[in-house]
């Protein structure tokens, strides 16, 4: 962990957000340098906090999406609270709030009441559906997005029930969508364009996520529908002797090389030598795979890995986060970092994945305990004196 260099150092974000989809946006922000001060209620604080594997009372799910970042405790639900939040906003380059529509401008903290104070704010509002339409008033979760937008379904086997991915995908994706279009609206106001409000709808991002390859037939209304939708939905995991993998052969050359490194024949028929002439053979094709699938069992993934480089196959073997940590070129490449925290000790995560040659991005510091950075805060907004009082008041924490 590192004092931040990044290409957004000097940029103040207010990260009014809780759970994952907005924590996280800010989180990889703070990876590239934004000064960011995440706003918690006193006692709970974010429910994150509490979600999944935890040590001392701070889950490593808060830790992922909370690295970072400064941490004041206050209750909105008072007028001096709401008071000391609106003057974070008014000297704020982004805000990032992810309340369901409406709330946050019942709490007299929304981009209108922003906007008088700071007409430059960057301010990023994330919900289910977005601010308009039938259901933007429907609780989301990121399963539930995941239904919506399709994600359940194209991970289904033909004929199956719909299939979730078990993480959250929906968050996520919706997560480095908001973090885009905040950087590309600072580029804009930068080039004097001003600052701007965001909407984003997680069903929104997901189907845009999913739309360019898992929607074939949607996209082309002239298509005959012989196909499916998805183009990777013919792609299965190899079993080999002491794991799985995947070899994805797309390409020609992927196609013959796989064949020749598992000793299967007839890869050179005309009738599937070429992607074209495979799509309107696949009765030809599907014995060939058979074989392949058949002649892998026999083969250890490290035997397999010897003869897929060799012929230069696009494949990969299924990794678990375990064995993710101790991969060979996860560690050459310094995929990890390592350090100690106050909370919860010794801990892990991985760096931010871009690397910003002139201006290097870094995990920063780790992420806060509840109301860590309460009275750090308070003393920049010049509210020192009143510290205690605020605090005694249940105001702050």
């Amino acid at each position: 962990m590192t004092e931040a260099t990044g290409p957004l150092l000097g940029v103040k974000v207010l990260d009014l957000s809780i759970a994952l989809t907005g924590p996280y946006a800010a989180a990889l922000l703070a990876d590239q340098g934004a000064d960011i001060v995440k706003v918690e209620r006193p006692g709970i604080g974010d429910i994150a906090r509490w979600v999944g594997v935890a040590v001392n009372g701070m889950s490593a799910f808060y830790l992922a999406c909370n690295r970072g970042k400064r941490c004041i405790a206050v209750d909105l639900s008072t007028d001096e609270g709401r008071d000391i939040v609106f003057q974070m906003a008014a000297d704020a380059d982004v805000i990032i709030q992810n309340f369901r529509p409406g709330v946050i401008d019942r709490l007299g903290l929304g981009y209108d009441a922003v906007r008088e104070r700071n007409p430059d704010v960057i301010y990023a509002s994330i919900s289910g559906y977005g601010p308009v339409g039938p259901y933007r008033d429907r609780s989301a979760y990121d399963t539930s997005i995941q239904a919506y937008a399709g994600f359940a379904a194209t991970q289904a086997e033909p004929d199956g029930p719909p299939t979730f991915i078990k993480q959250n995908a929906a968050d996520k994706v919706s997560a480095l969508y908001a973090c885009q279009a905040i950087t590309a609206a600072l580029f804009a106001r930068a080039s004097g364009r001003g600052g701007q409000h965001l909407e984003l709808g997680m069903a929104d991002a997901c189907v845009s996520f999913l739309w360019a390859e898992a929607a074939g037939n949607e996209v082309l209304l002239g298509a005959d529908g012989s196909m499916p939708s998805s183009f990777n939905a013919g792609f299965s995991p190899m079993r080999f002797l002491d794991g799985w993998g995947i070899v994805v052969p797309t390409t020609d050359a992927d196609f013959a090389g796989m064949c020749k490194a598992l000793d299967v024949p007839g890869w050179d028929d005309p009738r599937v030598k070429t992607v074209g002439e495979r799509r309107k053979n696949r009765d030809v094709l599907e014995p060939i795979m058979d074989m392949c699938y058949a002649m892998a069992a026999n083969l250890t993934q490290a035997d397999a890995i010897e003869r897929f480089e060799r012929e230069r196959v696009a494949f990969a073997m299924v990794l678990s986060a375990a064995e993710m940590v101790d991969d060979p070129h996860a560690i050459a490449i310094g995929m990890f970092e390592e350090f100690d925290h106050p909370v919860v000790g010794r801990a892990r995560l991985p760096r931010h994945p871009t690397q910003f040659h002139a201006t290097p991005a870094s995990l920063g510091f780790g992420a806060p305990a509840l109301g860590q950075h309460t009275d750090e805060v308070l003393g920049e907004l010049g509210l020192g004196a009143q510290i205690e009082r605020l605090r005694a008041a249940g105001v702050v924490a």
